[in-house]
């Protein structure tokens, strides 16, 4: 923590994380069928979500007051599978009547504690939803307890708290607030209730130096139903944008009401697509998958289109797996809403695969009107056997509709990504950039543009993260090896910088 803002302890600099928050995991709600590994895995694939709140009923029926062992193993099965994920997770202590069951709570996250306090990503959510109680003389005394139970055990993982109110008296509480280090407030709302006055409590919060973490948000009312306020929900989005503060939306389920992210009888075992996606669901990914600012590559899943015409999808078989969009005919197109942080150049990669020649694929806005980039899609053997093509476009700065068309089909497409142009030197195609084998298991082999020359190699994940540096001093040959054993399997981008040009491409890790 560094005033109200929640950083990180490697570079002291502000986190802001997107993510999802799972349904209650009562049995017999439904929302349990979700928390499992492949979920959280096509949440960290096709959404980009960097955090998932694990919402652990605890005193309603079917919760963990009534069977603590069935309950915790859920817990457990998705917390491990964000950390092999590489995801932040918040276990979420989820009830409106926390302090009437105080004792089992403090056992609950020593457990955890215990298990999970050396795993900087784990954060302990200790009290959902505080109904409409004393902050002094209810909530606070039970939080201050937990989270000293939690500190005997665990110096430093976040610990997040309710507040009064559903909470959104997040003001009484930073007036207030608990002793001990690294604790934030959770601030709940639901776009269509929630408006300007919930944001000026948010603000006083924060001018009382306190961290906020909408741990809890949705796009409709209240209650789960209603209209989706989608301008509304703009709002709050530019309001933690603004601020730096990082969010989980409610709910990732497929109960039949508006807040749930996920069309009725979606199956937890299925390749999904934005089809099975509610219109709750499509808003709220738009804003998670480009939450994260864009110093490295945005990644856009091809099948997170908003509207298409004449596509299908299939399940691919490239790294990470998941869908891919394909049946692409002359005339075909996909319109995806996207962020783009600031106006400039910016180096556009798509993942094909063809087994034919002479397809085009073209970006462009404005229905088609505005032609931005065409590129012609090579003979990759196969339908499955996928390569990285790139072009640079100039894009205008916000959030704005981008579409993908087909003037030639016969090809398919698995992501595409957008990444700000260095304006300092020249970004080199993927073409100049040799680099291979591609996937690869222990060393990668590069070609330089300008051996003789020193270069730094700089490895990227998927989340923008540099995991690896190696720096190639001016004696280096032609060719030179990079080293990537360790590297959790996954997407990379390798960054060459060779004097004034900087050259960039993907490969994959297996």
């Amino acid at each position: 923590m560094k005033g109200n803002k929640i950083v990180s302890k490697t570079t002291g600099l502000p986190v802001r994380l997107a993510g999802n928050s799972l349904f209650w995991s009562n049995k017999g709600w439904g929302g349990e069928k979700y928390y499992k590994a492949n979920v959280v895995g096509w949440l960290k694939n096709n959404w980009n979500a960097s955090v998932v709140r694990v919402a652990m009923g605890v005193d309603d029926a079917g919760g963990y007051i009534e069977d603590p062992a069935r309950e915790k193993a859920k817990v457990i099965a998705v917390v491990d599978a964000c950390i092999a994920a590489g995801l932040y997770v918040i276990i979420d202590w989820h009830s409106h009547h926390a302090e009437d069951y105080k004792a089992q709570s403090i056992a609950f996250f020593k457990a955890m504690a215990t298990k999970y306090g050396k795993t900087p990503n784990v954060m302990y959510e200790i009290y959902n939803e505080p109904k409409q109680v004393s902050w002094p003389n209810v909530v606070k005394p039970y939080a201050q307890d937990v989270a000293d139970a939690i500190r005997t055990i665990d110096p430093d993982n976040l610990i997040i708290v309710g507040s009064p109110n559903w909470s959104q008296d997040v003001d009484v509480a930073a007036a207030d607030k608990l002793t001990g280090t690294n604790i934030a407030y959770t601030l709940h709302f639901y776009a269509a209730t929630h408006k300007q006055s919930l944001r000026d409590k948010a603000q006083k919060a924060l001018d009382l130096n306190v961290a906020l973490f909408v741990t809890e948000w949705g796009t409709c009312e209240a209650s789960g139903n209603g209209a989706i306020d989608a301008a509304s929900t703009k709002e709050w989005m530019d309001f933690m944008r603004t601020n730096q503060i990082s969010h989980c939306n409610w709910a990732l389920n497929d109960k039949a009401e508006a807040a749930s992210a996920l069309v009725t009888g979606t199956d937890p075992t299925a390749a999904w697509s934005n089809d099975f996606l509610t219109a709750s669901g499509r808003l709220a990914k738009g804003y998670i998958q480009n939450w994260t600012p864009s110093s490295t590559a945005t990644k856009v899943e091809a099948e997170s289109y908003h509207v298409m015409s004449g596509v299908q999808t299939q399940a691919t078989s490239d790294t990470g797996g998941g869908l891919n969009v394909g049946w692409l005919d002359p005339g075909d197109w996909m319109a995806y809403t996207v962020n783009v942080p600031t106006a400039g150049t910016y180096t556009i990669q798509y993942r094909v695969a063809s087994p034919n020649t002479g397809g085009k694929l073209r970006l462009e806005q404005n229905a088609g009107t505005t032609q931005l980039a065409t590129i012609t899609v090579p003979n990759t053997g196969g339908w499955q056997n996928w390569t990285t093509i790139t072009n640079t476009v100039t894009l205008n700065a916000g959030v704005q509709d981008i579409a993908i068309s087909a003037p030639v089909g016969d090809y398919n497409i698995n992501w595409w990504s957008f990444t700000k142009t260095t304006t300092a030197a020249r970004t080199a195609s993927t073409a100049e950039l040799q680099l291979y084998p591609n996937p690869v298991q222990n060393q990668l082999q590069l070609t330089l543009a300008q051996p003789g020359s020193a270069a730094s190699v700089q490895i990227i994940n998927a989340y923008g993260k540099q995991v690896r540096t190696q720096q190639l001093s001016a004696s280096t040959a032609t060719d030179a090896t990079i080293a990537v054993e360790g590297l959790e399997p996954g997407v990379y981008t390798l960054r060459l910088v060779e004097g004034d040009r900087i050259t960039s491409t993907r490969f994959v890790k297996e």
